[in-house]
């Protein structure tokens, strides 16, 4: 009974036309040999089990069969069957690993003078050459750039980094490819029809997933599964032997992930612990889904650049709609990030939870590029078109519900940019035009005896007064302004060109609510207020911040609140004009150095909503 030998090597290619997936190294070997352009000196270099020391050892027959050197050899040839048998006297294999030391490399070089025995050349073939120490390498350097005409060097390696550069200056360099799955499908359903096996289209993926990119894993494996399964194999066989996931699980946690579902993530890695599937081909596989569909995403569909089976084709066909290419980045920079780390967790299924809950965060994340332009859009008075989940909802992908404001939204301020003269904007603008009614569904105030301009002076200075003591930062912006006009249930609030800029900064929701909740205090209800560019009057009482910084300025107190009834009672009498020293007062106040409050720094809305939009926190307040 003749003894059994693995299909590994039982289906070795043995010429180059075998060759699998390395047509660009056994054309330009063919090449070499035709037109006589043989070096002295060749290293194979690639991943385990892509056929670097088949494909020497098929180079050590085209030199040496009789007739040679020829690359279409008999191989009936009793040279080249000695060379595959491996009892050849004129190649020698060595073991890289086992003789890395000085004195075999010194023994090499003394017998590498003598003529071979019975063929054209003396081939020495030297496996993970990498494994050579360094004085090896050394004594190696003279004898591999001029050796005698009749040595050939064959060296193979999955380390070249490892080589020296001066060995590798002194080599022709082939580096070999991993194999893609198509063509491992194919030689496995070879192999498999001449074993007499059945095996379906599924599990020939699986495996062919799980080798990796080697033929000789996937021709191992098969093997395995023969004796494991016996002359029927399904994709279920191949799941379990190996412990890998089935392509359906992956692409249900893929799925999961991208729609914010952390329930169904955490199901269906529970499920597959338990099954004991391998954690880290796991996170894997999910890797290598987000990048096909990203991939397929931004070519167009062009599965040319994928290694996909017809069903995983169709599920990415089916998903690229729904998924966005910035998501998918962001993703894809989580997820390899961590499977770089994963091997050194001391639980890869709490590691793999929480890499996957960081996943469904990134999700959502925005780029910098967007953040600056909803900054830009805030700045104009625009409303912000946010990037959030449900802009992913609105895709099809199903996403976790946004919270909204605890308060609601008042009526948002009209912006009016006008560049008017000062005795134009002052003039009292009709109210019953369409820019200066009253919103929908407010009711309208009544009309007010406050157009004159004696008591919108006298008001406006008690108005920033109040705000001040609510948010200094709303304060800081009105200081600036001047008040326009004060016609029925609207006032109007100018600012210089100057100060232009303070327009994007004031307008706002919340403090429009600051605004004319103060009005209402100070005897002012129901009214609406509207920003506006125009020159100031020049005998306005300027409230200068450039007085702040005079040498030693003048505590002034602060006023308390007006009652309700004290100004109603006041509103009827006609207003006298403000004293010089009340104004002087107002203007000293106004020109204090302000204390800065935390609180209201944090309470500020473009501080919430830069806070918002970057997802970050306040750590220090410093004045």
């Amino acid at each position: 009974m003749s003894s059994y030998q693995v299909i590994a090597r039982k289906y070795r290619p043995q010429r180059f036309a075998d060759v699998v997936g390395q047509e660009h190294v056994t054309q330009t070997l063919s090449n070499a040999i035709a037109q006589n352009r043989i070096a002295h000196a060749y290293l194979f270099c690639g991943p385990r089990g892509t056929g670097k020391t088949t494909i020497a050892r098929i180079f050590a027959k085209c030199l040496n069969c009789t007739g040679g050197p020829m690359v279409d050899f008999d191989e009936s040839d009793s040279r080249c069957s000695e060379i595959t048998e491996g009892r050849a006297l004129d190649v020698l294999e060595i073991d890289g690993a086992s003789n890395n030391g000085v004195e075999q490399v010194r023994e090499l070089r003394d017998t590498i003078r003598f003529a071979p025995a019975s063929s054209r050349y003396k081939i020495y073939i030297i496996d993970e050459v990498h494994m050579l120490s360094t004085a090896a390498f050394n004594a190696l350097l003279k004898t591999l750039e001029e050796p005698p005409a009749h040595a050939k060097f064959l060296f193979a390696t999955t380390d070249p980094e490892k080589v020296l550069p001066t060995i590798l200056s002194r080599c022709q360099r082939f580096d070999l490819r991993r194999i893609p799955v198509a063509l491992i499908v194919q030689h496995l359903a070879q192999i498999s029809v001449q074993e007499k096996v059945q095996i379906s289209d599924a599990a020939l993926h699986a495996v062919a997933r799980g080798a990796d990119g080697g033929m000789r894993d996937a021709e191992s494996a098969l093997d395995q599964l023969i004796s494991f399964c016996g002359h029927k194999i399904e994709e279920e066989d191949v799941l379990s032997m190996f412990g890998l996931t089935s392509s359906a699980q992956v692409l249900g946690i893929a799925m999961a992930i991208l729609g914010g579902n952390a329930e169904v993530v955490l199901r269906e890695l529970n499920v597959l612990t338990r099954h004991g599937k391998d954690l880290t081909r796991l996170l894997g596989d999910v890797i290598g889904h987000f990048r096909n569909l990203l991939v397929y995403q931004v070519s167009g569909g062009d599965l040319s650049l994928l290694e996909v089976s017809e069903g995983e084709a169709a599920s990415l066909k089916e998903n690229a709609p729904i998924a966005r290419a910035d998501a998918l980045t962001r993703i894809l920079e989580v997820l390899t990030e961590s499977e770089g780390r994963m091997r050194e967790a001391a639980s890869k299924k709490i590691y793999l939870e929480v890499a996957f809950f960081k996943a469904l965060q990134a999700r959502n994340a925005m780029g910098l590029d967007a953040v600056l332009q909803q900054l830009k859009q805030l700045r104009s008075g625009a409303a912000p078109t946010v990037a959030s989940p449900a802009a992913a909802a609105s895709r099809g992908t199903a996403s976790a519900p946004i919270s909204k404001p605890a308060v609601a939204p008042a009526p948002a301020p009209v912006v009016v940019r006008s560049s008017v003269p000062a005795a134009a904007s002052a003039v009292t603008a009709n109210p019953s035009s369409p820019a200066m009614a009253p919103e929908a569904g407010l009711e309208p105030a009544k009309t007010l005896p406050l157009a004159a301009a004696g008591s919108m002076e006298a008001l406006w200075p008690q108005l920033l007064e109040a705000v001040g003591r609510v948010s200094q930062f709303t304060r800081s912006y009105l200081v600036e302004a001047f008040p326009v006009s004060m016609t029925g249930n609207l006032l109007t609030i100018g600012f210089d060109p100057e100060f232009a800029s303070h327009i994007d900064l004031v307008n706002n929701t919340r403090n429009v609510e600051i605004l004319q909740t103060k009005l209402k205090e100070l005897g002012h209800p129901n009214f609406y207020v509207k920003f506006i560019q125009a020159e100031a009057p020049a005998e306005r009482p300027r409230v200068d911040i450039a007085a702040a910084s005079a040498p030693e300025p003048v505590p002034i107190p602060v006023a308390p609140p007006v009652p309700k009834a004290a100004v109603a009672s006041s509103a009827k009498k006609p207003s006298a004009p403000a004293a010089p020293s009340s104004v002087a007062a107002t203007s000293a106040a106004s020109a204090a150095p302000v204390k800065l409050d935390p609180s209201d720094f944090k309470n500020d809305p473009l501080i919430q909503k830069a806070l918002e939009v970057f997802r970050g926190r306040i750590v220090e307040v410093r004045a």
